[in-house]
């Protein structure tokens, strides 16, 4: 049985440690749940291990929006304070706290 709990919780601005973008998490897969194809497409020495949380981001950089998907060992907390201006956070989320997180807009089943 699998026994993985994820670091971060939805809704918390995370930054990528190598690549220069940050994000908001709206959903937490335990182990790697996206296609091979997508994996095998990451240069073999920069692999993340499948056997821990991946988490979809409302990520953005200098250039652009966009949805990434980030193993948990290659993210950190993001400490700008800083809200993120991904347009697709107003239909998930609430307004930025000013403490790293906005609030979910919707109940849980």
């Amino acid at each position: 049985m699998l026994k993985q709990s994820a670091k971060y919780t939805l809704g918390q601005i995370v930054r990528h440690k190598k690549h220069p973008f940050r994000g908001v998490i709206f959903d937490v897969d335990a182990e790697f749940s996206n296609s091979d194809e997508w994996y095998e497409k990451i240069p073999e020495g920069s692999r993340p291990r499948k056997d821990q949380p991946f988490y979809h981001l409302l990520a953005e950089n200098d250039e652009s929006y966009y949805v990434a998907y980030v193993s948990e060992q290659n993210l950190v907390l993001d400490s700008t304070g800083e809200p993120v201006k991904h347009p697709d956070l107003d239909g998930m989320f609430g307004r930025f706290d000013g403490h790293g997180s906005y609030p979910l807009q919707f109940d849980f089943n």
